[in-house]
């Protein structure tokens, strides 16, 4: 958080700035303020006559008199919002300040919208009874349900595809429920902590993740859930917090433009062709920042440009959403909400939008524990028509600031090119403490190739390429018509939810099995009950990083190509595995979906489908893919509703071990060695976890194990 200094009146800022902040105090919701029959005023000396000694004045209420309260209230009925010119001339006929009658207004309609809202609280409460009376007809329903052959009781996996929608549209009423039980919670005042929705969001997450043995390195799992707890700790600002955040979010504002526009000395040339901040010069260059670092965080900073398929409005309205920012950077952010939206914006975008919010930032590996913040983000459309999006922490708004992870001034700055292009200008500044960071991932991480602007702006570029592929209306013939942009949703889920998984994050309650035995592998299991999307059950999930010398590219080409999949996948079971569907999703050929057909080569067994994303980017490579059930997968292919098919995604991600070298001596990303993280999910019988823990555990690490070995194996030989 910026030094208190800043808000002393001898430390303001200049009158450019103070105007910026008047115009965003202005966007702020008028129900923000606290209800008052009169006005309070402070006494303060000025910053040059203030004695460090003397006492604050106490505050000097104003109470309006009766005639000026009937007066203002016969003027309510005819305009209940009145515009600067009649309330100045209120003011003068009433012998008030036209900011008394601003405020008396707005507190006048706050008062009016409170009536309104205990009339409309009893109505949603009424109606969530009724929804959480018709759930439980629901669960009822689908705890009775009985098999169509035998009559009997029905087990999970023999649930028809009818009975399939009933569990997903339980699920889905579920949600409806917990919507309004939490507006319920807002309209009677209680705390965020209190709504029913965010409670059981945050509870599902609440179980320990960690490892089995990382070596030494295996310490960082405890570290990471006291981080977490910050996070569940978090709740929304007070009123006497969004004045502070205000003035908060415009500096950081300030600061984000001057670090995304300067050059040397600020910026000087750093490795693999990118900037890096000169901290001496940025400390002179803003004295009045979030305060000095605190003692065991390193400083990460970098800047990268590029242009991207995709026009500003798109952009900054995936920056502002949520659900669309963690959706698009699902590698990156595993975990987003917003806790409190304190202007939406002016003249009908997002010009001036403030919103208070938490993420949760992670690399995919276990062996990276992932960062936590809790921040501001304010976007604002600057005179030239350039748009920027800013994040800042506040920290020192919680109860007990010990983050382990500090945002300083971040994002991006974009600007409208002529053919529907943007030109996006991406600054990451954080203050971290990274000593959980197990070896083999550290020179990837401070290089800023892991968590810095290089790899959110990489990440951005491909994802808009791939959106551009969704929309595209010139189909090639021969490709797929009906079942393209459903084909496409499916694997967008499917990437998600690997990505979500595959790391440190605690987005999933995993609950963490007994060792395995083995001192890098990770296996964890849950239970797949109203999981829409997922086959019901019980899930087991292994993860494993290693390293290997040979470059990411390599790697990734050797891991896509179904023609060497046989030499590493051993469900498949030697099968010949032909590609039947193909769609490109990117300039590189590398980025693309498929649809494979494993041709058994026991002629007993049924073949197997699986569908099969890859995608690549400067800093990165995935290939995901999950086994799929034919019959779903021909609705799909007719261009029906993907949100029905259950997928257990695994696969791998690659990474750079750090920056390399070329032929020539200059630095490259991705020319030394890959960092490989493999990751399963298996779907297991429903019995006991205690026999889970013995022979399905067992299976699956050797499963991994035994991967991971034939792919060294494999690679190694491909690239000699």
């Amino acid at each position: 958080m910026f030094s208190p200094n800043l808000f002393d009146s001898s430390h303001m800022f200049d009158m450019a700035h103070k105007t910026s902040e008047s115009e965003l105090m202005g966007n702020i919701r008028d129900d923000d303020y606290e209800i008052k029959s009169g006005t309070e005023i402070m006494d303060a000396p000025s910053g040059d006559d203030q004695d460090p000694n003397q006492r604050p004045k106490k505050k000097r209420y104003h109470r309006h008199t009766q005639h000026q309260i009937e007066q203002m209230e016969a003027f309510f009925k005819e305009c209940p919002h009145p515009d600067d010119k009649k309330r100045k001339e209120l003011s003068r006929e009433l012998g008030l300040e036209p900011l008394q009658v601003k405020f008396w207004f707005q507190n006048k309609r706050t008062q009016m919208k409170a009536q309104h809202e205990r009339h409309e609280n009893a109505i949603l409460k009424d109606e969530n009874e009724k929804l959480r009376a018709e759930n439980n007809r629901y669960k009822e329903a689908l705890s009775n349900a009985t098999c169509p052959s035998c009559g009997g009781p029905a087990a999970l996996g023999e649930m028809s595809f009818d009975e399939q929608h009933l569990r997903i549209e339980n699920a889905r009423l579920k949600e409806e429920i917990d919507r309004i039980s939490g507006i319920a919670a807002k309209y009677v005042g209680k705390p965020l902590s209190s709504f029913p929705n965010l409670s059981s969001h945050l509870n599902s997450r609440s179980v320990d993740l960690g490892a089995s043995n990382f070596g030494t390195q295996s310490k960082f799992v405890g570290e990471m859930n006291r981080s977490g707890d910050l996070l569940r700790s978090v709740s929304r600002p007070t009123e006497a917090d969004k004045p502070m955040i205000v003035e908060l979010a415009v500096a950081a504002m300030e600061e984000l433009i001057r670090l995304a526009q300067s050059g040397e000395p600020l910026w000087v040339p750093g490795d693999n062709s990118s900037d890096m901040l000169n901290e001496d010069e940025y400390v002179r260059t803003f004295p009045r920042g979030v305060g000095s670092k605190p003692l065991g965080l390193r400083s990460e900073a970098s800047r990268e440009s590029a242009v991207v398929i995709m026009n500003h409005v798109n952009l900054v309205e995936i920056l502002i959403d949520a659900n669309q920012w963690s959706s698009v950077f699902c590698g990156i952010v595993s975990r987003a909400m917003t806790l409190e939206v304190l202007s939406t914006g002016v003249a009908g975008n997002y010009n001036g939008a403030l919103q208070v919010m938490t993420a949760e930032f992670q690399v995919p590996s276990p062996l990276v524990p992932t960062r936590e913040n809790y921040f501001v983000r304010y976007c604002k459309q600057h005179i030239d028509g350039t748009w920027a999006v800013v994040d800042v922490s506040l920290d020192n708004l919680r109860p007990n600031p010990v983050s382990k992870c500090r945002r300083r001034p971040s994002g991006c700055l974009i600007q409208e090119l002529p053919n529907g292009y943007s030109k996006v200008i991406w600054v990451e500044h954080v203050e971290v403490d990274d000593r959980a960071v197990h070896n083999i991932y550290r020179p990837v991480v401070n290089s800023s190739l892991a968590f810095g602007a290089k790899r959110w702006l990489a990440t951005l570029d491909r994802q808009c390429e791939r959106l551009a592929s969704s929309m595209a209306s010139n189909i090639p013939e021969g490709d797929l018509c009906e079942g393209r942009k459903s084909m496409l949703k499916l694997a967008e889920r499917m990437v998600t939810s690997f990505c979500t998984g595959v790391g440190a994050s605690t987005a999933h309650a995993w609950t963490t099995l007994a060792a395995t035995g083995s001192d890098d592998v990770r296996v964890m299991t849950r239970k797949s009950m109203d999981d829409p999307g997922r086959p019901p059950g019980i899930v087991l999930s292994a993860a494993t990083s290693f390293w290997i010398p040979v470059p990411p590219k390599r790697v990734f080409d050797f891991l896509r190509d179904e023609n060497s999949r046989s030499e590493w996948d051993i469900l498949s079971n030697g099968g010949l595995v032909q590609e039947m569907a193909h769609i490109a999703n990117g300039r590189d050929p590398g980025n693309c979906v498929s649809l494979l057909r494993v041709n058994s080569a026991n002629s007993s067994q049924s073949n197997m489908l699986i569908l099969q994303e890859s995608c690549t980017d400067a800093t990165g490579s995935y290939v995901i893919y999950a086994p799929v059930d034919i019959i779903a997968m021909d609705v799909v292919l007719s261009g029906g509703d993907p949100d029905y098919v259950a997928l257990l995604p695994s696969g791998f991600a690659i990474l750079p071990d750090g920056p390399g070298h070329d032929g020539g001596g200059i630095l490259e990303i991705g020319s030394g060695g890959s960092l490989l993280t493999v990751a399963f999910q298996i779907l297991v019988d429903s019995v006991p976890t205690a026999k889970l823990s013995l022979g399905s555990v067992a299976t699956v690490n050797s499963l991994i194990k035994c991967t991971v070995e034939r792919i060294k194996t494999a690679v190694m030989c491909n690239s000699a």
